[in-house]
């Protein structure tokens, strides 16, 4: 990317987990590491800004070395208000996106995302992993920002329904399925980490 085209990040931390018992997903441990972790590594390589967006304990947020915003309300919107705020605090050409709660997504998986935007006509890379789209894995163009404003006023929360608004392009891992695997509930927690296959 030249001067011209710079790209910002956001890591999404900034949910309930009402699954995982309202605890702070991004600061549970997974192989003795934050789960946040995982992501600000694969997305910093390829940022020239990165933010954390988190609703509670921004402190302890503060401590991974990345500006940590909140959304612009209290009621817990979803991952799209978190992506505002970041759009509105972090201005670039282009931005990515990561959930905090996917260990095995890499630098690679990113790269390839931003590629597919950038030599396309398109808003929004979305990850497809051959079944299923994971739209909190994406690149897209900083213009939809106004439009994401307008969505939510209206009281529109829904992430895989804003982007088919858009001209997008679904970039195919079905190869490797696994890098998108998130962590939800205890019990998913303790699979992964017992699983030989990754970490």
């Amino acid at each position: 990317m030249n001067g011209q085209n710079k790209v910002s990040g956001v890591v999404l931390a900034g949910g309930l987990a009402r699954r995982m018992h309202q605890q702070d997903k991004g600061l549970i441990l997974f192989n003795n590491r934050p789960l946040v972790s995982y992501a600000l590594a694969a997305l910093a390589p390829l940022t020239d800004t990165l933010v954390i967006s988190a609703n509670r304990n921004q402190e302890l947020y503060r401590g991974f070395g990345y500006p940590v915003i909140s959304d612009a309300s209290p009621n817990f919107d979803g991952p799209l208000a978190g992506i505002l705020a970041a759009l509105q605090t972090a201005p670039a050409h282009v931005f990515l996106t990561a959930p905090c709660d996917s260990p095995f997504v890499r630098t690679e998986h990113f790269q390839k995302l931003l590629q597919a935007l950038c030599s396309s006509s398109a808003d929004v890379a979305i990850a497809f992993d051959g079944e299923r789209l994971h739209p909190v894995f994406s690149a897209m163009r900083s213009h939809l920002q106004d439009d994401l404003q307008d969505y939510l006023q209206r009281g529109e929360r829904k992430l895989q329904a804003w982007f088919r608004r858009h001209a997008l392009i679904e970039v195919d891992f079905s190869a490797e399925p696994e890098a998108f695997a998130n962590i939800n509930t205890p019990a998913e927690l303790q699979a992964l980490q017992s699983d030989e296959g990754f970490g």
